[in-house]
């Protein structure tokens, strides 16, 4: 008889603890055709006009992050050197737990030209629905000042040229 009540006070504690867990990311993952919460104060999108914005979620301890770094790179210096997307284009990066000391080690490592901000407390991770590294969201940025998510995605780039013409496609861009 104790080795039932206790092994039901342990599943019943497991049970909790579990229930816990799932409860503590009320965030979904930003989805195709939604918009982005609220990410002030940590992070505020940056409004090309008419244009497109794509997030990395990075974090300086992820291998596939400091993997597809160069890639990410590539596509950042593509973006740059098209006169017909670098005003509507912008490239931007959260690093996820990681500080700006963080930040900025990841930048100086990996050359990163383009803007990273720290996410030191996980609050804009959070806000986002917790997901994993690396991870990339497009945003469509309308001439009205709204916006929808066009693009959400688990997993590195591999190729700019490739994933530069899938924004494009996506966005409606030209």
């Amino acid at each position: 008889m104790k080795k039932i009540k206790f092994l039901t006070v342990i599943v019943l504690m497991l049970l909790l603890s579990l229930e816990g867990l799932t409860g503590a990311a009320a965030a979904s993952l930003p989805a195709v055709g939604g918009v982005l919460p609220d990410l002030s104060p940590g992070f505020s999108l940056p409004k090309p006009k008419d244009g497109v914005v794509i997030i990395q979620i990075f974090s300086m301890y992820c291998p596939y992050c400091q993997k597809d770094a160069p890639h990410v790179n590539k596509l950042y210096e593509k973006i740059a050197a098209d006169r017909n997307l670098k005003d509507k284009m912008r490239l931007v990066g959260i690093g996820v737990g990681n500080s700006p000391y963080e930040v900025n080690v990841f930048r100086t490592k990996f050359n990163v030209r383009f803007p990273l901000y720290a996410d030191p407390d996980f609050k804009t991770h959070k806000k986002l629905g917790e997901p994993r590294t690396p991870y990339f969201i497009g945003v469509k940025i309308n001439p009205d000042g709204s916006h929808r998510i066009f693009y959400s995605h688990l997993g590195e780039i591999r190729s700019a040229d490739d994933f530069l013409a899938e924004m494009i496609r996506l966005s409606g861009g030209k």
